[in-house]
């Protein structure tokens, strides 16, 4: 499955799971990692960290990962190149104002916040 496969498969797996799980599922998948136990782990990221106070749920997935695919190894490099790049394509790194709140004025909705995380992981992992 190529990068962008996956971010299709991102978005599919958004129609019954959250946005960190939805890419965690998807890049795990492409990945061979257990879907299962990342799921679990990614569980707690619905509507961003903080309940929507901070950091997208798409955007932590897509950290997550990376750290697994770079197996620790300059991950904090990794997790700011995709926080720029995922910012670039959505707007914001932060659920609320991706979402519109306060104001109403949606950013970017979750199903491309999901796809683009999968991209923005693609772009700095050369997958």
């Amino acid at each position: 499955m190529n990068i962008n496969e996956c971010a299709e498969k991102a978005v599919y797996y958004k129609q019954s799971c959250n946005c960190c799980q939805a890419v965690s599922a998807a890049l795990a998948e492409m990945l061979d990692l257990n879907i299962d136990e990342l799921m679990m782990l990614s569980s707690g990221f619905g509507a961003g960290m903080g309940n929507m106070e901070a950091t997208c749920g798409a955007l932590v997935g897509a950290v997550m990962i990376a750290g697994i695919a770079a197996q620790g190894r300059g991950t904090v490099r990794m997790s700011r190149q995709i926080s720029e790049k995922f910012k670039a394509k959505c707007g914001s790194i932060t659920c609320k104002e991706l979402k519109g709140f306060p104001g109403g004025k949606v950013l970017c909705p979750c199903d491309e916040c999901v796809k683009n995380a999968v991209l923005a992981f693609g772009e700095v992992i050369g997958a």
